[in-house]
């Protein structure tokens, strides 16, 4: 696949992993699946996931280090501005040949366009808070979050996962 092909893939979940109503029941359930599928999988990670600006979900799996969190404050950061994926921002900016400073003035301090964030979306509500995992590869990191919402929504995944 070529980083086009990579970048119409994440506008296509990002328009496909939508939901008709999400609470924080719908927060524990995404964030158990996100926690079960990792330790199967034997992933150290960190997982955060916010809605309306409160943090509803928060975990850490053993082996994960406090760097995580401030990966994901980062990721979240950009998610939160844009409204889309880290990893797709990320994607277009590697295009372009640019990046978040030289485009829109964004500081590394405070904004990753790395995998893992993926925005949480409310059909006819709008975008309502975010899931970010950190720990792994960017573009595994982004996949787990995909898995994830397309699990709860009923999806199958394997259409809309990164290769």
């Amino acid at each position: 696949m070529t980083i086009q092909d990579d970048i119409a893939r994440v506008q296509e979940q990002e328009k496909i992993l939508r939901f008709d109503r999400f609470d924080l029941d719908s927060a524990w359930s995404v964030c158990a699946d996100l926690r079960r599928m990792a330790m199967e999988r034997g992933y150290v990670l960190s997982a955060d996931l916010r809605i309306n600006g409160m943090q509803a979900v928060y975990f850490a799996l053993p082996g994960a280090k406090p760097d995580f969190e401030y990966w994901i404050y980062r990721k979240r950061n950009l998610v939160h501005r844009f409204q889309r994926s880290s990893y797709g921002i990320g994607l277009e900016l590697k295009a372009e040949e640019t990046t978040l400073e030289a485009k829109w003035g964004l500081a590394t301090t405070e904004y990753a366009s790395h995998g893992g964030g993926f925005p949480i979306h409310v059909n006819g509500v709008g975008c309502i808070g975010t899931v970010v995992v950190s720990g792994l590869p960017q573009r595994e990191d982004h996949n787990l979050v995909v898995e994830a919402l397309a699990r709860h929504l009923g999806l199958d995944d394997s259409g809309l996962r990164l290769p």
